[in-house]
C-alpha cells in the first residue's frame, strides 16, 4: 500500500540533508518502507523479492517471528549499558564454540571496525608494521583497507592504490597488494617481505570469487613459517558458507578473523575473534602498556543484538537450514545458466550457491583482474531488467535467504528469463 509520502518527495528532502542524497549503500533511488519475509516494499508501495537483504545479516528473512520475540523480550529489560551483559557473553561463547580460529572474542558495531582492530592486532602483537591484502579484497573503510579495492589504475604489484580522497600517502607504503588465487606469487612476495609482514588480511571467498585448490593452504604454510598472523575476514562468509564459516567449510584456520553481519541477526554487532595469545593484546594486565592494543566502543555488545544475533545463530543450527539455503542458491544459479545459455550471452557464473552472481565474460574469473573484464553496461541493463520484474538485488551479487519460496523462486526464474531475452534482442 503506498504512503501518504512519495518516494520521489523523499528522494527530494534526502537530496537536501544527505551528500549524494543517500547513506553511500545501495541505490539512493529506491526508499524502503518495510520488508517482510522474503519481500519487501518502497514507499510507492512496490513489492520485491530481496536478494540484498541488508548486505546479507537478513539470511533468515525479515522479521523472523523468533528473532522478534528474543529481541522484545530484551527490550524490556535494556537496551544498552555499556557495560558487560549476559547476552553478550552467551554469545561470544557461542561463536568461540562455532569458529575454528576463535579462542576469544572482542565486539565491535561494524565489520568495518573489526577489520581495522584486526590489523592493529596483528601488528601489535608481530612488531612489524607491513599488510599484506588482495586486490579487489573488500575490508571496510580504514585507510589500509581503501587501498588497492577497486582501483581504476592498474599499476605493478605490489603498489597500492588509493581508492579514497584523504588517506595520508604515508599509508601505501606500508602495503603490499597481490593478486587473488596466485599461489606462486603470494609465496614469493611473502617469503621478500616476511621480516616486515605484519599480517596477510583475506577474504576466503574474495567478494564473488572462490579460492583455488591450494591456494588458502599456501597461505596459512607460509604465514606459518614466518610469523606473521593470519587474518581471514568473515564478515561476509561467517555462518554462511557454513556454521563455522569459511575456515570450516575450506578447511583452513586462520591465527585471526573478523566477523559481522549474520551474528548480529540485522543489529549493529561485529566482532574480532582468534587465537588468545593474540587477543591478550587488548589485556593491558598482560600486554603491558607498550603491547596494549586499545579499543572500545559504545554499543561494543550491546544486548539487543546479542539476542538477535544468538537467535539467528540458534535457528541456522538447526538440522536442514544450510542444505535449504545451499538449495535455494543452487536453483538460482541454475536459472542463471539455463537462461543466459539459452539467450546465447557470453557469461560466468561465480561465486558459491550461498553468495553468487554473474559476469558477462568469456573469460573464467579467478581474481580481480578478471572482473574487470565483464562487460558493465550488460550487468547494469540485466539488474535494471531484474527490477523492473519485482527482483532486488546488490549491482554486483546475490544473497540466497532461508525465507525464499517456491513461489519466489518461481518468479525469479521468470524474471531471469526475461532479463536474458532482453539482452539477446
Amino acid at each position: 500500500m503506498k504512503t501518504d509520502i512519495s518516494q520521489q518527495d523523499w528522494k527530494e528532502r534526502a537530496a537536501k540533508v544527505l551528500p549524494a542524497a543517500g547513506f553511500g549503500n545501495f541505490d539512493p533511488g529506491i526508499i524502503i518502507r518495510e520488508g517482510k519475509g522474503s519481500h519487501v516494499w518502497d514507499e510507492d508501495g512496490n513489492e520485491y523479492i530481496d536478494y540484498l537483504i541488508g548486505s546479507g545479516p537478513m539470511v533468515l528473512g525479515h522479521d523472523h517471528e523468533e528473532v522478534l520475540e528474543a529481541i522484545r523480550e530484551q527490550l524490556g529489560k535494556g537496551m544498552t549499558f555499556f557495560a558487560n551483559n549476559a547476552r553478550g557473553i552467551e554469545l561470544a561463547e557461542v561463536l568461540v564454540e562455532a569458529v575454528p580460529c576463535a579462542e576469544q572474542v572482542r565486539y565491535v558495531s561494524t565489520g568495518g571496525e573489526a577489520d581495522m582492530y584486526a590489523m592493529r592486532l596483528a601488528r601489535a602483537f608481530t612488531g612489524r608494521d607491513k599488510i599484506l591484502k588482495f586486490e579487489g579484497g573488500y575490508h571496510g573503510m580504514s585507510a589500509e583497507a581503501l587501498m588497492s579495492l577497486a582501483p581504476k589504475s592498474l599499476v605493478n604489484y605490489p603498489r597500492a592504490v588509493p581508492d579514497s580522497a584523504g588517506i595520508p600517502e604515508s599509508v601505501r607504503d606500508n602495503m603490499l597488494i597481490a593478486p587473488f588465487n596466485d599461489v606462486d606469487f603470494a609465496r614469493n612476495l611473502i617469503a621478500e617481505h616476511a621480516a616486515e609482514i605484519a599480517c596477510v588480511i583475506v577474504e576466503p571467498l574474495q567478494r564473488l570469487i572462490p579460492p583455488e585448490p591450494g591456494f588458502l593452504e599456501v597461505l596459512r604454510e607460509e604465514t606459518e613459517k614466518h610469523g606473521i598472523v593470519l587474518v581471514f575476514d568473515e564478515v561476509v562468509t561467517g555462518f554462511r558458507l557454513a556454521y563455522g564459516g569459511a575456515q570450516e567449510f575450506y578447511g583452513v584456520v586462520p591465527d585471526l578473523c573478523t566477523l559481522g553481519k549474520i551474528i548480529g541477526g540485522g543489529f549493529p554487532l561485529a566482532a574480532i575473534a582468534g587465537k588468545a595469545e593474540i587477543m591478550a593484546h587488548f589485556d593491558k594486565s598482560i600486554a603491558g602498556e607498550k603491547g596494549f592494543t586499545f579499543q572500545v566502543g559504545t554499543l561494543s555488545g550491546n544486548p539487543v543484538a546479542s539476542v538477535a544475533g544468538l537467535k539467528t545463530l540458534e535457528i541456522l543450527n538447526r538440522s536442514g537450514s544450510y542444505a535449504k539455503l545451499r538449495e535455494n542458491g543452487e536453483r538460482l544459479m541454475a536459472s542463471y545458466k539455463k537462461h543466459l545459455d539459452a539467450a546465447n550471452v557470453a557469461h560466468q557464473i561465480v561465486g558459491d550457491p550461498v553468495l553468487f552472481d554473474v559476469v558477462f565474460t568469456e573469460r573464467p574469473v579467478r581474481n580481480y583482474r578478471d572482473v574487470l573484464t565483464g562487460d558493465a553496461e550488460k550487468l547494469k541493463s540485466f539488474n535494471q531488467s531484474l527490477r523492473q520484474s519485482g527482483i532486488l538485488k546488490p549491482d554486483s551479487k546475490l544473497y540466497s535467504s532461508l525465507a525464499l519460496t517456491e513461489e519466489d523462486l518461481q518468479k525469479t526464474d521468470e524474471a531471469i528469463a526475461l532479463a536474458a531475452k532482453q539482452l539477446h534482442s
